[in-house]
Formats: structure tokens, C-alpha cells, sequence
């Protein structure tokens, strides 16, 4: 695997297009066998037809294989039970008809739902297990952070970090608890929605 790793890495800029025929499909169907091969929760992977989704043309030749071309983009991992896995994704390929390999990482700033839509279970129930999920991690990352504030406190002798910090988090409460409303009545799917991405949003900026 090293050498396909170091391949992605010395890949060009430009020579990209969006990708049409059927190099999506060989792609996804390399991935979902070898996610296959390492969990049986797997149900299928979905790669998205969309404008994250690019064809870079080369010619390399790592050992004796040609490499034609690396398609890349976003998908998600169906999974048996609970919210898909969101991901983005490289896939390299001898040509439209011959993948040869398929990597994956998570992408972080997929959207709550999305990822719900793509699951078996209802939205509005996947909705509020990643809000209550975002929640639980901002609270333990923001927890941290305060107590950094009162250590610098100490510190200085005086209250200014811990003040900042509470009037930053207020704040940002406040700034999420409106723009979600705005976007739908409480408890909706579109409000949860909110929730979730922004909680995930503030945990990612104080992490």
C-alpha cells in the first residue's frame, strides 16, 4: 500500500474534469469489497455524482502497473444500523473500467443530514443521536478549555480569560440558538440539522 500512497502524493495539479462514464462505479465497487472484507456491519457504499467529484488524468507507472487516471470526491458507508459514515475519497484506476486502488478518510464537516438520509433508520431519530453525540464532545472540549482559562487566571491574578470565555460561549449559544430556529421550528429535521453542524462546528474550532 505504501507505494499507492506515495503515488497520491506526487500526483500533479490540473488535468482534472468532472468525472462522467463509468469510472464512479468501478471505483465504488473496489471500495465497498475491500470495506467488506474488514466489517460485516457494512450495507453499501454510495459515492456522490456531484460537483466534489473530479477525474485527474495521469501516467504513472508505479512497480508494473499503469496508472490512468485518480477519480476523487465525497460518499458515505451504509451501514447495518445507525448514521452512515461520511467520507471522502481517492480512488486510483488503470482505466474507466479497471480500479486498482480505493482509499477513504472521514470527512468532518459532512452535513448531519445528509448523513442521516442516507441510513436505514428514520431521520429525525439519526438527527438527534449526532446532536446528542455533538453535544456530549462539545461539552467535554469546552470543559477543557474553560479550565485552561481558569489556569491562566490563576496565573495572572485576575478573572479576564475565564470572563472571555464565558462571554465567547455565550455568544456563540445564542448566535446557534437563533440561526437554528431560523432555519426551522425546534425539534424539526432542518433545526436539528443546525444543531448538530454547528455544535460540530464549535467543537472543531476549540478543539
Amino acid at each position: 500500500m505504501k507505494h499507492w500512497l506515495l503515488l497520491l502524493a506526487a500526483l500533479p495539479l490540473g488535468a482534472l474534469a468532472q468525472a462522467d462514464g463509468p469510472a464512479l462505479e468501478t471505483c465504488r465497487a473496489l471500495g465497498e469489497r475491500e470495506l467488506r472484507k474488514d466489517s460485516t456491519d457494512v450495507r453499501a457504499l454510495v459515492l456522490d455524482r456531484d460537483r466534489h467529484l473530479f477525474m485527474q488524468r495521469v501516467a504513472r507507472k508505479p512497480g508494473s502497473q499503469t496508472v490512468g487516471a485518480a477519480l476523487s470526491g465525497h460518499g458515505g458507508i451504509v451501514r447495518q444500523a445507525g448514521p452512515a459514515v461520511e467520507l471522502t475519497f481517492v480512488c486510483l484506476l488503470a482505466d474507466e473500467k479497471r480500479a486498482l486502488f480505493f482509499h477513504w478518510a472521514p470527512r468532518r464537516d459532512a452535513p448531519a443530514l445528509a448523513q442521516c438520509q442516507r441510513g436505514p433508520a428514520a431521520p429525525g431519530e439519526c438527527l438527534q443521536l449526532l446532536l446528542d453525540l455533538a453535544e456530549r464532545d462539545l461539552v467535554e472540549v469546552a470543559a477543557g478549555r474553560f479550565q485552561a482559562s481558569l489556569d491562566a487566571d490563576a496565573k495572572e491574578g485576575n478573572d479576564r480569560a475565564s470572563r472571555a470565555y464565558r462571554n465567547a460561549a455565550g455568544a456563540w449559544r445564542n448566535y446557534r440558538d437563533a440561526e437554528c430556529v431560523r432555519r426551522g421550528p425546534a425539534g424539526s429535521e432542518p433545526w436539528r440539522a443546525c444543531m448538530a453542524d454547528l455544535s460540530r462546528l464549535r467543537y472543531r474550532d476549540l478543539q
